[in-house]
């Protein structure tokens, strides 16, 4: 029996219009009629090559198992010159199994020392070229192995974080095995002594490139040996001395480019290396604070000779030196321009490729680093080098240009505080496309899984931006962010994607795109799926996601229709002795859903107290905010309010209102206490929960005064009695004014309630408890201070209530506390100034 795939077709109008079955892959495919299937296996061989060319390994690996014939297709040698292993984890078995396919592999890229353990595994004896990051733990042994098993190398880079474990050992090692080595870098050796480089020298006499960045120590007496050389990089290099280095350009008479980036170079050794080097052509030196400091430094004197420098133009530069070779226009399309010219001169593109390489290192190192002073760099060239360098055919140029694109604009990683004008001149200069264009990709090699994650990173750093967010709305970046979500399989772009989606939902109040995320087809439905992904980041992203999108009333209640109910209390019951960061999201998430009373109801009946209590003990303020008010909008319903009592909710709730160092989650906590023992909770506890056949046995006499307790102590913590007696004994205004600066919680005011807890509150007031009345006046007084987010809509649904004269009975009784009759006063004059009008 063959294997059909049959198409989907839509009609549009009276044509038939093939829909593709790999929303990835854009090209339609017409068809027949609607009940014609396609016989994949029928199709010639170069069609069913071409088909294998476009996916990664390990689908090509998939469908080769399909028939025979298709086995013996994709195997075929054209398909596997080229293997990308850093998005995947790669051991010795998917090595193993591999390697009948890989005899006449000459390219590899890997992730990680365990796929560098697998290497060999691969039988690749023709490697020409192995690049590796994420090389921390790769040792001398197995890089010196890897090097004995493929002698025809003639490429290896790792990088760029630092080779901690590697020493001059394993550089000696590469000398001998490989000779016909043309480009090595590596990254943060401890020490390249004499002897290795004099090993390289030697050994390996077609060496033009060589790469030791932000290595510790390197000879430099010893690099004056390699002759070959027609690039060098010591980028981010310590301990060197430039008065040597600045005596060797004579030595080094093929030398054409020289990157000293990230050093303390000095302006007369870059002086010394201008004048006396006939072959050098390009000297970068960015981010030297050596150089830049000096003001009297004139580097166009050099005539002929490009520098690269913060101070310098770039663009300017590159367009005037290698102007007859490339017909460029004077400005920031240089690099364009050079990729689309006709006129190819194998030097200049030596030259240009070269620096695409080692301007995206140390771009990348410079955003990481963020140092002082570089505004004013970033914001004239940096961001539209970044932006051409990721449309380099260089694969890691691009994916550390998005990287330094989604860096940069970060000026404080723990508030993920975006520097607006660097957003808007990546926003300015097409950014938002280009990444767009990045994430949608779907091709291995130019454009791996790896390049879509820092793309979509990039955008997800962005959106974070209220006037980016919609630049990337209206460059339909919703759409394609929701795509990568629904088709990606690879975990960080899962991730990006994900929390690109949650920065575009953040804007709620300024913009139209949380409704536009939420809208888009399969996108809650996508999220909600991700929660169940087995990797932390994504089930994380995922959460904090429709935790934004749940603050629109139309997405809360698609979400729950998606069956985010059940995923997100599966997900709180899981995450216990998970990160902060995805106990938080998943509590904020159920915090979000259960604004509404029916998901409120659903989210009790579907275990999810229990977690949230769970997650109320965590130590992490930032998750007790967003347990409490999950708890506090679940304590709403009495259903709900005994289930937190059956599950040992009030000590922990108890514990959070006197002990967290949140004054949120202290205050949440106490509404919680306060809804749960207002006496809506008895009549519902003489019948048991709806779900159980039998009530747990619980003391609520014992639970509610250790509640009332609590709630006392804390309305009694913001209470000063010398201000409070100032406050009863006068009505001036000020007097009221410095008790609200002494009782309010700033983040109150985002808080936003409905009609029916406002009117709760109000019914609070009228409570035999003293305590409740306290608690409930000083609530009202919290969402109804001026300037508060929500503050107007309060003190509205307060008057279509009829609230204004409970208040005032509430702020004139006598047996009430002195602190309920303030707060009592200050609502009223909160009223007041939001001109409701008393309804006496």
């Amino acid at each position: 029996m063959s294997r059909r795939v049959r198409r989907k077709v839509a009609k549009k109008g009276n044509e038939k219009v093939v829909l593709p079955s790999f929303p990835e892959i854009e090209d339609e495919v017409s068809c027949s009629n609607s009940n014609e299937a396609v016989d994949w296996t029928s199709l010639p061989d170069d069609s069913v090559i071409q088909l294998f060319s476009y996916l990664n390994y390990r689908d090509r690996a998939s469908l080769s198992s399909t028939c025979s014939t298709w086995r013996a297709l994709g195997s075929s040698s054209c398909l596997w010159t080229s293997l990308d292993l850093h998005a995947h984890k790669c051991d010795a078995a998917m090595a193993t199994s591999l390697a009948s396919r890989c005899v006449n592999l000459q390219k590899l890229r890997f992730r990680g020392a365990e796929s560098a353990d697998a290497i060999i595994h691969l039988q690749a004896r023709n490697l020409r070229e192995i690049s590796g990051d994420y090389c921390r733990k790769i040792t001398d042994a197995t890089l010196s192995v890897i090097v004995a098993r493929h002698e025809l190398l003639e490429s290896l880079q790792l990088g760029p974080d630092f080779c901690e474990r590697i020493s001059s050992d394993a550089i000696r090692a590469i000398a001998f095995c490989c000779p016909k080595l043309r480009k090595l870098r590596l990254s943060g050796i401890r020490d390249v002594s004499a002897d290795a480089i004099n090993a390289l020298a030697k050994h390996c006499p077609n060496l033009i490139d060589i790469g030791f960045l932000d290595c510790l120590n390197v000879d430099e007496v010893a690099l004056g040996n390699i002759v070959s050389v027609c690039y060098l990089s010591v980028a981010g290099t310590s301990n060197m001395k430039w008065g040597v280095i600045s005596t060797l350009s004579h030595k080094l008479p093929k030398l054409i480019g020289l990157d000293v980036s990230r050093t303390n170079i000095e302006p007369t050794a870059v002086s010394s290396l201008l004048s006396s080097s006939h072959s050098l052509k390009v000297l970068c030196a960015l981010n030297c604070s050596a150089l830049e400091a000096d003001a009297t430094f004139r580097p166009n004197k050099y005539k002929g000779k490009l520098l690269i420098a913060l101070f310098t133009d770039l663009f300017k530069g590159l367009a005037s030196l290698f102007a007859d070779t490339t017909n460029s226009k004077k400005g920031e399309n240089v690099f364009l321009d050079w990729r689309n010219s006709k006129t190819k001169d194998k030097n200049f593109d030596d030259i240009m490729t070269w620096l695409e390489w080692i301007l995206s290192h140390t771009l990348l190192r410079t955003a990481e680093s963020n140092p002082q002073g570089l505004d004013d760099f970033w914001l004239k060239q940096g961001a539209a080098i970044l932006l051409s360098l990721m449309q380099s055919s260089q694969e890691d140029v691009q994916e550390r240009a998005a990287t330094g694109l989604a860096t940069f604009v970060v000026i404080d990683d723990e508030n993920a505080s975006i520097d607006c004008g660097r957003a808007e001149a990546v926003m300015r200069d097409g950014g938002i496309r280009l990444l767009l264009d990045l994430a949608k990709s779907w091709r291995e090699g130019l454009q791996s899984e790896a390049a879509k994650e820092r793309a979509a990173g990039a955008l997800a750093n962005l959106a974070a931006d209220d006037k980016c967010s919609m630049e990337v709305a209206l460059a339909g970046g919703v759409h394609a962010l929701v795509m990568l979500a629904c088709n990606c399989k690879f975990e960080g772009v899962q991730e990006q994607a994900a929390r690109a989606l949650a920065n575009l939902a953040a804007h709620g109040d300024s913009n139209t795109n949380n409704a536009a995320v939420g809208q888009e087809a399969g996108a809650l439905e996508a999220l909600v799926q991700l929660t169940r992904s087995p990797h932390e980041g994504v089930r994380q992203e995922a959460a904090g996601a429709l935790w934004n999108l749940s603050f629109d009333d139309r997405n809360r209640e698609a979400i729950a229709a998606a069956g985010g109910v059940e995923a997100l209390v599966a997900l709180a019951q899981s995450c216990s002795n998970a990160s902060p960061g995805l106990q938080e999201r998943a509590a904020g998430a159920l915090w979000g859903l259960s604004v509404s009373e029916a998901n409120s109801i659903a989210i009790g009946r579907e275990g999810g107290v229990a977690p949230l209590i769970a997650l109320a003990r965590s130590e992490a303020e930032d998750v007790h905010e967003t347990a409490a008010g999950a708890l506090w909008n679940l304590a709403f319903n009495p259903g709900n309010a005994l289930r937190i009592v059956e599950e040992g909710g009030v000590p922990a709730l108890v514990h959070l209102c006197s002990s967290s160092v949140s004054k949120m989650a202290r205050f949440m906590a106490a509404l919680a206490l306060a809804y749960m023992f207002d006496g809506r909770m008895d009549e519902f506890a003489l019948i048991g929960t709806l779900t159980e056949s039998t009530s747990k046995s619980v003391s609520l006499d014992g639970a509610r005064r250790m509640a009332l307790k609590h709630i006392e102590t804390f309305v009694l913590t913001f209470s000063d009695q010398q201000t409070f007696a100032v406050a009863a004994a006068s009505s001036a205004p000020a007097a009221l004014a410095q008790v609200t600066e002494r009782v309010r919680i700033q983040e109150a005011g985002h808080l936003r309630c409905s009609g029916a807890e406002i009117g709760r509150f109000i019914a609070m007031l009228r409570n035999p408890s003293s305590i409740l009345k306290a608690c409930a006046a000083f609530a009202l007084l919290q969402f109804t201070i001026p300037g508060g987010r929500h503050a107007m809509h309060h003190a509205s649904l307060m008057q279509n209530a009829g609230a204004t004269r409970v208040v005032r009975a509430a702020a004139a009784a006598a047996t009430a506390p002195l602190e309920a009759k303030i707060f009592a006063r200050i609502v009223l004059r909160n009223l007041e100034h939001h001109q409701i009008e008393p309804s006496i």
